[in-house]
């Protein structure tokens, strides 16, 4: 047995009874020393580049920029390129706005050290057109950057649109010219222009497979047919109902072109009575589907009731629509009798008028009709039951608000969720008008 004091290595004896930890212990502090502390005594400075990079990968950047004052090692790693792949730039007025603004020095420091890093970017603005100027003369000093993708985002409007066209123009045009490699680009409610798009093209054609750009009036039928006759690759699009024609669905569906995958398109009208919406022609969406068999086709409607004329009128193939002001009877009719490709329907309101007979077409002829929603409606129950009856278990989403149901002489509110249950094969229940 070994003695006391007699050295112990580590390893070759079996570990100290709890009585001996103790008296070592007490007799380490009685010597005027104590354990060292793993935390304290650990070399964090001498981190292997990996280890803390992991760990910066989890903070956020103002957590990251502190983190990097911790010593030389800390700061090098803070600047390594994988960084700084992905940035969003917050540029707000602090008078006016709630959301937290990137630092200055900060962003002095990316244009410096990391233009040529940065590939995911997004500008988040206020509505100040100071934040969307700001954001504009950060794009104007990226000549050395790669970006794959790029996102203007304002939290509220004009932003953007206060910007002068030229001012914008310029700042995208550095990065049109100077990526060759942008994949995706979110650039909705901006000044953007056909010369701008011209560039895009010219820079990136063989890569743009993703294009948002909503409310750019500055755009035309003609700019955007450019990019569809040039970006083959192009899998997704998003842009108003003004400049989609015939031309441009007849583009996207050449041989050359790959199958497109979604088509977003927003319907807008401002002035009540004063605009004249044109109408597709049949031919051109026949030659869309038949390129591109799967492809989603959305349509988001602000219109007032009299601006529906040219819509549905012919088989549309549309897959997915939102109505966001109310529709009539009639055009809710149409939708059953010309949009056999109709996945989801949403309508925010109608009015007084019970929508039985326009639900049951639209069940019978949208086979493939998944998801529902209703709002300032009118349904009787027994009408309701019938639509769900008929489209049976491939409702996998029915948004229904309480106060659409009409109770009837055959089934009571308390009745009609067993009912829709169990022709859902689910357990459901209307939704409940918010008491808040």
């Amino acid at each position: 047995m070994k003695r006391a004091g007699q050295k112990v290595v580590a390893g070759t004896e079996a570990p100290a009874t709890s009585q001996t930890s103790k008296k070592l212990k007490t007799s380490l502090h009685s010597s005027g020393f104590e354990e060292p502390d793993p935390c304290t005594s650990m070399d964090w400075g001498n981190l292997p580049h990996h280890v803390i990079l992991r760990v910066f990968q989890f903070l956020t950047l103002v957590d990251r920029a502190r983190a990097s004052s911790v010593c030389r090692r800390w700061n090098e790693v803070f600047h390594i390129p994988d960084l700084w792949r992905r940035f969003e730039f917050e540029l707000s007025q602090p008078a006016t706005s709630y959301l937290k603004s990137t630092h200055p020095d900060l962003i002095q420091q990316i244009i410096k050290r990391h233009a040529d890093h940065l590939q995911y970017v997004s500008f988040k603005v206020d509505s100040s057109t100071e934040s969307a100027e700001a954001a504009c003369d950060i794009l104007s000093q990226l000549v050395n950057c790669s970006i794959k993708t790029l996102g203007l985002i304002s939290t509220a409007k004009p932003s953007f649109m206060n910007v002068s066209k030229a001012h914008f123009a310029s700042a995208l045009t550095v990065v049109f010219v100077n990526s060759k490699s942008l994949s995706s680009i979110k650039i909705d409610d901006t000044p953007l222009d056909d010369p701008s798009l011209k560039v895009l093209v010219a820079n990136n054609s063989d890569t743009l497979k993703l294009l948002k750009m909503s409310s750019c009036p500055h755009v035309s039928p003609a700019g955007i047919l450019c990019v569809a006759d040039q970006c083959h690759g192009l899998k997704e699009l998003a842009l108003n109902y003004y400049i989609l024609s015939d031309e441009l669905l007849l583009a996207l569906s050449s041989e050359k072109h790959v199958d497109l995958e979604h088509l977003r398109i927003d319907v807008v009208s401002e002035n009540p009575g004063q605009v004249q919406f044109h109408t597709i022609k049949k031919q051109s969406w026949d030659a869309l589907v038949k390129h591109s068999p799967k492809v989603n086709i959305v349509m988001y409607f602000f219109l007032y009731e009299d601006e529906f004329d040219a819509f549905f009128r012919e088989e549309t193939p549309v897959t997915h629509l939102y109505f966001g002001r109310a529709v009539s009877k009639a055009m809710l009719g149409r939708i059953g009798m010309n949009c056999p490709r109709l996945i989801e329907l949403v309508v925010c309101a109608n009015g007084l008028q019970p929508l039985d007979d326009e639900l049951i077409q639209i069940a019978e002829r949208c086979k493939n009709l998944t998801a529902m929603g209703l709002g300032e409606c009118e349904v009787t129950c027994r009408g309701f039951i019938e639509f769900v009856k008929m489209c049976g278990g491939r409702l996998t989403q029915l948004s229904i608000m309480e106060e659409v149901l009409i109770p009837d002489n055959d089934y009571s509110l308390d009745r009609l969720h067993l009912e829709v249950s169990k022709h859902l094969g689910r357990m459901w229940f209307p939704d409940m008008m918010p008491t808040w």
